[in-house]
């Protein structure tokens, strides 16, 4: 399992997964370069994404569609805040609209992935999530989130073998 830590502060609203590959780092990279790498590993299986916009230049936009099991339809999105290709990029993360636009109803976290070499070959992903504020995070530790993004990571690991 490449998870090696997740951490939760709640005084920081933070939630913190690192993940060790052996793939090199540029490889790793490419899981949020690709659009369709993407679509491979970045939600559970039962929650299958379709990216249908994939813009990693800050202010740039990746949005998706995802499919419930139930066959409902949730749109969401990444507002690209920085990126340091292939070290790091950080994104809001949200909800659309019916009419296809930000849902300011719905929590707006932000993300920071940080790639960094791992000391013998490899790479170590870190992935920060601060939630918007304690519901924010509370619903998302209901969901449960934890778990969701430690499958994530290990789909991941997967597509890089």
């Amino acid at each position: 399992m490449p998870v090696t830590s997740v951490t939760q502060d709640a005084e920081r609203l933070t939630m913190t997964v690192v993940a060790e590959f052996d793939a090199a780092l540029p490889r790793v990279w490419q899981l949020y370069a690709d659009p369709r790498q993407l679509e491979q590993w970045w939600n559970p299986p039962e929650f299958p994404l379709t990216v249908v916009e994939h813009d990693l230049s800050v202010g740039g936009y990746v949005r998706a569609q995802v499919i419930g099991p139930g066959g409902e339809k949730v749109h969401a999105y990444w507002r690209i805040t920085a990126v340091e290709a292939p070290r790091s990029m950080a994104w809001e993360d949200g909800f659309l609209n019916d009419q296809g636009e930000p849902d300011p109803n719905m929590p707006l976290n932000t993300m920071l992935v940080t790639l960094s070499d791992r000391a013998g070959g490899g790479t170590v992903m870190t992935l920060v999530t601060t939630f918007a504020s304690v519901e924010s995070m509370e619903m998302h530790v209901e969901m449960p989130l934890e778990a969701q993004l430690i499958q994530m990571v290990g789909q991941a690991e997967a597509l890089l073998s």
